[in-house]
């Protein structure tokens, strides 16, 4: 498989666009293969790399890519201000590379929120039944690190984020969408561009591959409607309705796939109603792989979710701490307030990428939740209007730690308080994962 990836990287003038994570990977995959390639590697920032190695550095590292044969660009970087007519045809990825050489062994896993839990539970259950899984992609391993590895029995499990799929022309054989909203509008510049990136995982599919995707969500829903997708299409509704074709229904406390009973949702570490339709997925793709439903079920019910999504953190003065900084959007936010039965208390707030935030002030106002407290810059947008339009008690915080020690005051032994932003942690961290840190010290030290 690898071996024709490099055939088509061979005697090429390649720029690698972006030097993160992916950006190393692919430079490294280049330079183990193809001897004296002729890279170029563009970066904002400057490229700890020896000085003989070419490289394009500082603002204007996006100018003159029309010189290049291929452009391998990484996920973090967005093109929306420039362009495109010259070398719209040269742009590719990781994740396109691979997914034109084996499209069969990918399952591609999007959507604005769930991808991550999704595809974890995924691979756990796969992995319990099948000798050769891999957990790939937007969740933390590049896809080339390991494509040495790969072999015919191999099931690439894939995460794939808008930024992606931004440019992709293949699209694997079974792909999910898991649900559309509003995010990243820093990154694809308008709300109709982020979701026709998203579509791209069934865009180019065919008549024999599969996608599954949320019915029930309204701007998916909009987005199917506008064109006519090849894949064989398997629905995910989260209500009784009739199952009728390939369907996935949640019928009282039962998944019922195609009239079949595959599930039964007693007791679970996912909580919430959103990660049992996150469930209905897994169970859909289990399905599709002709798989032991009951074993998948077992692993389903002992799976304990990821760190930072709802991730219950301990007590501190009497009171539970819930660590949700992954919830970078309102919608996740109001999932984990629903799931959580004795939570008094939120933390939100950071970086404004001009997200409509009106339903989810409608939300906190009518919700059972006594205290808001409300952080840079969104927080305290929200917390304005609050204070107009609800009886909660507003509180405003400049650090983590402030929001912390206020919560303490705030929220009643017995209840639960969670950290659950509704936006991006960059402000002011380097990413969720330093904020959910932060967080869990601030709590475990008391």
């Amino acid at each position: 498989m690898y071996r024709k990836i490099i055939e088509k990287l061979r005697n090429k003038k390649i720029a690698i666009l972006g030097f993160g994570r992916e950006g190393k990977s692919t430079y490294q995959f280049i330079t183990r293969h193809i001897e004296d390639a002729d890279i170029t590697i563009l970066d904002q920032n400057p490229v700890d790399l020896d000085a003989s190695i070419k490289r394009v550095e500082g603002d204007s590292y996006l100018e003159g890519l029309d010189q290049y044969d291929l452009i391998i660009k990484s996920p973090g970087i967005s093109l929306k201000d420039l362009d495109l007519t010259s070398i719209q045809n040269k742009i590719t990825s990781q994740l396109e590379l691979l997914l034109e050489v084996d499209k069969e062994h990918i399952i591609g896993i999007t959507g604005t929120k769930g991808k991550s839990t999704t595809s974890s539970l995924l691979y756990e259950v796969l992995k319990d039944q099948l000798p050769d899984v891999y957990l790939l992609g937007n969740i933390g391993v590049p896809v080339l690190d390991e494509v040495e590895n790969y072999t015919e029995d191999s099931i690439l499990v894939i995460e794939m984020s808008s930024h992606q799929l931004e440019f992709v022309h293949e699209s694997p054989h079974i792909a999910a969408i898991l649900n559309l909203f509003q995010d990243h509008l820093d990154h694809a510049g308008t709300l109709e561009h982020y979701h026709q990136n998203k579509m791209n995982i069934f865009r180019y599919q065919n008549e024999l591959d599969y996608r599954i995707y949320a019915e029930d969500n309204d701007y998916l829903e909009k987005e199917l409607e506008k064109y006519e997708y090849p894949g064989i299409p398997f629905s995910v509704r989260f209500d009784s309705s009739d199952s009728v074709g390939n369907a996935v229904r949640l019928v009282d406390h039962d998944i019922v796939i195609n009239h079949q009973v595959v599930y039964h949702d007693d007791t679970r570490y996912l909580l919430g109603d959103h990660n049992l339709k996150n469930i209905m997925f897994v169970l859909a793709i289990v399905y599709l792989l002709q798989l032991d439903m009951e074993k998948a079920s077992q692993v389903i019910k002992n799976f304990h979710g990821l760190k930072y999504r709802m991730e219950y953190i301990g007590k501190s003065h009497g009171i539970d701490f819930y660590n949700d900084t992954i919830a970078t959007i309102p919608d996740a936010t109001m999932n984990a307030i629903t799931a959580i039965p004795n939570i008094e208390t939120v933390i939100i707030g950071g970086l404004d990428r001009g997200i409509d935030y009106q339903a989810f002030i409608e939300f906190l106002r009518n919700s059972h939740l006594k205290s808001i407290i409300c952080m840079p810059t969104t927080g305290l947008k929200i917390g304005k209007i609050l204070e107009e339009k609800s009886d909660k008690d507003i509180y405003y915080a400049n650090t983590l730690e402030e929001a912390y020690q206020i919560s303490l005051k705030a929220t009643k032994e017995g209840g639960a308080c969670i950290l659950s932003p509704a936006a991006a942690s960059y402000e002011f961290f380097k990413n969720f994962e330093e904020k959910g840190k932060a967080f869990e010290e601030l709590v475990k030290n008391g």
